[in-house]
């Protein structure tokens, strides 16, 4: 498994990787990373046409099991991938922010 850590991720300037949740809805909605992308572990398959293949994808789930095998079959399929080490648990844990309440119904680009 490809893996960024959470230090790393945290310093990437905005724009220059798509963040994406992996989590299903309701996991979502209690608390994710700022400007993450909500495109749920069972949608990734029929959704990856709508994921911007110019720039790394940065995969997010609750603590990174989730991530890392879909950071693997994003790999597998082409995109340049990296799950989250820790995932939103971690992220929340070191006292970064959370983004609550909103359930984004397609991936921006």
């Amino acid at each position: 498994m490809s893996e960024i850590s959470l230090a790393q991720f945290a310093d990437t300037p905005p724009g220059v990787a798509t963040v994406i949740d992996v989590r299903q809805p309701q996991e979502y909605v209690t608390g994710h990373v700022p400007g993450s992308l909500l495109v749920p572990m069972t949608e990734l398959s029929s959704r990856l046409g709508e994921l911007d293949r110019s720039r790394p994808l940065y995969v997010v789930c609750a603590s990174g099991n989730r991530s890392g095998a879909m950071a693997d079959f994003l790999t597998d399929v082409g995109f340049e991938a990296l799950s989250v080490a820790g995932g939103v648990t971690a992220w929340a844990a070191s006292g970064r922010p959370l983004v609550t309440g909103v359930r984004p119904t397609a991936v921006a680009s």
